[in-house]
C-alpha cells in the first residue's frame, strides 16, 4: 500500500523470498527484523485499527458480519494504508500534518458512535445532524453515562497515536510517483472489496437486507452497514450518500409500481365505526416517552382512566429511527407515511413535498380549525415550515410567545403549561369552528436525574427546595409523567368549564417507548428488550359516550390516520397510506420496524426467521415478509419522488 520499500533487502524479503536457505530460526530473526524496520509504519496503523475494530465489536449483539469477517478488515486496511502512505510520501512536517488531521476527524467520528452506539443502538450517520441541537442540552448528561470503557479505549488511542508521531519518519522530498502508485492500489483494492460480498439481489426482493452486497450498496442500515464497511469506508460512503450523492430521477420500473398502487380501486368499506365521531371536535395528545409500563394507576391517574374509558389498542408499537422519533410520530400521525428505511434522509426534510391528503387537510375540508402545540419552538425541527406544509392554520410554541423574563426557569417545560399559559388556553378551548388540536407534551425527556433541569423542578415541587432524596432514573421517569398526566387532568377540567367534554374525543399515543433512559436494566423489568417488540406503546381513542374496549390487533402510528379518519366519517382513498383502518372488518394486523423486522400479532419475524416460537407456515411468513417489503418501497419512492403531489 505504499507503506513499504520493495527494494531488495525490505519489505518483502520478511516472507523469505531470495533467502530460501534461511532456518526457521533465521526465519523468525526476519519477521522481528521486518517488525523493527516498519515500527514507524506499524505505530501509525495501530491507533486507526483498534478505534476501528472496537467499534464493530461494541456492536456484536447485531447479528450481521462478525468482526473477524474479511471485507470490513480490508477496507480498514486500505484506507488506513493510505492514510499511512501520504504521510510517509509528503515532505517534512507536511507528512505529520496530514497525520494527525486524518486522526483527528477518526477520532471524531469513533467517540460519536462509540457515546452514540450505546445510548441507541444505532450507529451514528450524518442524517441525524440537524438533530444537534436537541441533544446539544443533553450532551454532558449522555456523555456521563457513556460506558467506562470507551473512555479506556479512546486513551489507548490516543497513547498509541503519540507513540506512533514519536516513531514518524520525515520524508526528505515528496515522493510523488510512490503517492500516486499508492491511489491506484487504493482505487483498485477499494473497486474489489465489494466484488468478494457476492453479487446480491440484483432484483427487489424481500430478503435483500440479508445480503452484504445490498447492504453496502444501499447503505441505509446504519448498524449493518458498519459492520460491513468499518469505520473508515462508513464515514466517507455514509458522508456522500448523506450529501453528495446526485438526486436520482425514478426510473420507468418504480414508477410503473407507484401508479399500480396509487391509480387501483380504493377496497375499503364502511364498517361499524364509520362516522362515529362524525362533527365531534378531536384533540390528537402525543405523549412524549409515555411507556406501556409508565402508565398506571398511581402514577398516572388522569390517563389511566381515560385508557380504560376508551377504544384500547393494546398492541401499538411506535417505530423507533433512530434520532428524531418524536417528529417520526408526528409525521406518520399527520401523512400517513413514516421515515425511509431505504435511504437516509429525515422526515422534516420533506417539507418541500406536497402533502394532499394530510390529516389537517381533510379535516379542514369538513369546516375544521386546525391547530398545534408544543413547548418548543416553531423552528425546532423546521416545525414551523412542516406543519404548514401539512395544512395547519398555526403551530403554535411556547417558547416562542414567552419574553426572556418567563424563560429565566425551565417552568415553561412543564406540561401543565400548555394549558396554564392564557394564550395557549384561548386558543384551545375558546374556538367558535369544529376544532383539531395536536398537542405534544415535553416533560418525560432525558436526562432522568433530581439535579439538573427539568427532573429537579419536578422533584422540589414534590418534595420541596433543599428536601429532595436521591431518586433513581425510574422514579424520576415517574415523577415526571406525573406532570404530563397533570396536564391531562387540566385539560379534561377546561373541557368541562367550556361545555366541550361530550363533544371532543381525544387521540391519545406516546411517540416512542423510553428508549433515553440510562439505566437499560429498568426497561428489562417491564418488557421484552431483546428485540422490536420493546416498541410497543400505549394508543387509545376516548370520547365520553365510547364504550370501553380492547382491540388486541397488531397495529403502528401509520395506522392511526385512516382509523381516525373512519371514525369521522371523512372520506378518503385508502391507498394513499401505508397502514389501513384497525378498526375495519378486512385489517390483516401487522407491525413493520426500521430493520424490516415485522410482528403480526403472533409471530415476530426477523431476517425471515421467526424469534419468538411462534407456529406460522413459512408461505405466511414470505407473504407477510413481501407485503412489509412492498410498503418499505412504496413509503419511500414516495416520499423520494414526491409522488403524491397529483394525487387528491
Amino acid at each position: 500500500m505504499g507503506s513499504f520499500d520493495f527494494k531488495r533487502g525490505h519489505g518483502l524479503s520478511f516472507y523469505g523470498m531470495g533467502h530460501a536457505s534461511n532456518t526457521g530460526n533465521k526465519s523468525r530473526g526476519g519477521f522481528f527484523d521486518f517488525l523493527v524496520l516498519h515500527k514507524s509504519e506499524i505505530f501509525m496503523f495501530l491507533p486507526f485499527f483498534v478505534m476501528d475494530l472496537s467499534l464493530r465489536i461494541m456492536g456484536h449483539k447485531i447479528e450481521f458480519y462478525p468482526a473477524y469477517y474479511l471485507q470490513p478488515n480490508l477496507f480498514t486496511i486500505i484506507w488506513v494504508g493510505l492514510f499511512i502512505a501520504v504521510t510517509k510520501y509528503l515532505k517534512g512536517i507536511f507528512g505529520k500534518i496530514f497525520y494527525w488531521l486524518m486522526f483527528i476527524i477518526s477520532f471524531i467520528m469513533f467517540l460519536t458512535n462509540a457515546i452514540y452506539y450505546p445510548l441507541t443502538s444505532f450507529y451514528f450517520n450524518f442524517s441525524l445532524l440537524e438533530l444537534a441541537s436537541e441533544g446539544s442540552s443533553y450532551i454532558g448528561d449522555t456523555i456521563k453515562h457513556t460506558p467506562v470503557y470507551v473512555y479506556i479505549i479512546a486513551l489507548i488511542v490516543v497513547v498509541l497515536a503519540v507513540a506512533a508521531t514519536i516513531n514518524m519518519k520525515k520524508s526528505e522530498k515528496f515522493q510523488g510517483r510512490k503517492l500516486l502508485i499508492s491511489f491506484i492500489v487504493f482505487i483498485c483494492l477499494h473497486l474489489l472489496i465489494p466484488v468478494t460480498m457476492g453479487s446480491g439481489n440484483k432484483n427487489l426482493r424481500w430478503n435483500s437486507f440479508k445480503k452484504a452486497r445490498n447492504v453496502y450498496n444501499e447503505f441505509s442500515d446504519s448498524n449493518k452497514s458498519m459492520k460491513v464497511s468499518g469505520l473508515y469506508e462508513y464515514t466517507v460512503r455514509n458522508f456522500y450518500i448523506t450529501f453528495l450523492k446526485p438526486k436520482e430521477k425514478i426510473s420507468d420500473s418504480d414508477k410503473k409500481f407507484l401508479k399500480n398502487i396509487y391509480e387501483a380501486k380504493d377496497d375499503k368499506k364502511p364498517n361499524d365505526y364509520t362516522g362515529l365521531f362524525k362533527g365531534k371536535n378531536v384533540i390528537f395528545l402525543q405523549l412524549e416517552g409515555m411507556d406501556e409500563w409508565l402508565l398506571t394507576k398511581k402514577n398516572t391517574p388522569n390517563l389511566y382512566k381515560l385508557k380504560n374509558e376508551s377504544v384500547d389498542f393494546t398492541n401499538h408499537f411506535s417505530i423507533y429511527t433512530g434520532g428524531g422519533s418524536t417528529f417520526n410520530s408526528e409525521f406518520a400521525v399527520n401523512t400517513g407515511f413514516t421515515t425511509p428505511i431505504s435511504y437516509n434522509e429525515n422526515v422534516y426534510t420533506f417539507n418541500k413535498n406536497t402533502f394532499n391528503n394530510t390529516m389537517a387537510k381533510l379535516f379542514k375540508n369538513q369546516g375544521y380549525a386546525v391547530n398545534a402545540f408544543h413547548m418548543n419552538s416553531s423552528e425546532f425541527y423546521s416545525r414551523g415550515i412542516n406543519y404548514r406544509s401539512w395544512g395547519y392554520d398555526n403551530y403554535y410554541g411556547l417558547k416562542d410567545i414567552l419574553d426572556s423574563k418567563d424563560k429565566e426557569d425551565l417552568s415553561y417545560e412543564l406540561d401543565r403549561k400548555l394549558i396554564e399559559n392564557k394564550t395557549f388556553y384561548n386558543k384551545m378551548f375558546k374556538q367558535n369552528d369544529k376544532f383539531v388540536d395536536y398537542i405534544i407534551s415535553y416533560t418525560p425527556h432525558t436526562p432522568f436525574t433530581t439535579e439538573k433541569e427539568v427532573g429537579k423542578l419536578v422533584a422540589e415541587m414534590k418534595y420541596g427546595k433543599g428536601k429532595v432524596p436521591k431518586l433513581s432514573e425510574e422514579q424520576v421517569a415517574d415523577l415526571m409523567v406525573g406532570e404530563t398526566d397533570y396536564m391531562v387532568g387540566l385539560l379534561i377540567q377546561a373541557l368541562k368549564d367550556n361545555n366541550l367534554y361530550d363533544n371532543t374525543v381525544i387521540v391519545a399515543y406516546a411517540d416512542h417507548y423510553l428508549y433515553t433512559i440510562n439505566d437499560k436494566s429498568v426497561l428489562d423489568k417491564y418488557k421484552e428488550t431483546d428485540n422490536n417488540l420493546i416498541n410497543r406503546t400505549p394508543f387509545f381513542i376516548w370520547s365520553s359516550d365510547v364504550k370501553s374496549q380492547k382491540i388486541d390487533k397488531a397495529n403502528m402510528q401509520m395506522n392511526i390516520l385512516p382509523t381516525v379518519l373512519n371514525l369521522f366519517g371523512i372520506d378518503y382513498n385508502s391507498n394513499y397510506y401505508i397502514g389501513k383502518d384497525i378498526l375495519s372488518d378486512d385489517y390483516e394486523p401487522l407491525a413493520f420496524f426500521s430493520d424490516s423486522s415485522w410482528y403480526d400479532g403472533n409471530a415476530y419475524v426477523s431476517d425471515a426467521k421467526v424469534t419468538n416460537g411462534a407456529k406460522i407456515s413459512e408461505d405466511e411468513v414470505e407473504k407477510k415478509s413481501k407485503t412489509v417489503e412492498e410498503l418499505i418501497k412504496k413509503n419511500d419512492l414516495t416520499l423520494k419522488y414526491d409522488f403524491l403531489k397529483d394525487y387528491k
